[in-house]
């Protein structure tokens, strides 16, 4: 993450609780794939900490997947949000929610994105370090 966004992460994490895993691995690279990352996982229901390791088996568990950009909601945050999404389901968690976090909102895109089941867009308040 960067250093402008990892604080909004950590923001969020600390509304929600639980564990905390940064650059959390949605795809291992493949010969004919990219990787793909969450700027943050959070495992609900676990101690309120943020993790050493990258890797967790969410299988049965509750879980929020954090995409981050300090700047106003736009499309490439939201198809993160909405991919990502159906990425974690093939990890097989119990529930997931998947979150744009952004520092500012838009009031045109922010409907398109929240029809969508499990997908959420949450804006930092400000005063948040950036």
């Amino acid at each position: 993450m960067s250093k402008r966004e990892t604080p909004l992460t950590h923001w969020y994490w600390r509304q929600t609780g639980g564990l905390l895993i940064e650059e959390f691995p949605l795809v291992a690279k493949g010969a004919d794939n990219s990787p793909r990352w969450a700027d943050g996982l959070i495992v609900l229901g676990e101690p309120n900490e943020i993790s050493a390791q990258k890797n967790f088996d969410i299988e049965g568990r509750d879980v929020v997947v954090v995409q981050t950009k300090a700047r106003r909601l736009g499309m490439y945050l939201m198809g993160q949000c909405l991919f990502s999404l159906a990425l974690v389901k093939q990890l097989r968690p119990k529930s997931a929610l998947s979150v744009a976090l952004c520092t500012q909102d838009d009031a045109i895109l922010r409907p398109l994105l929240e029809i969508h089941p499990g997908c959420q867009v949450v804006v930092c308040p400000e005063g948040v370090a950036l």
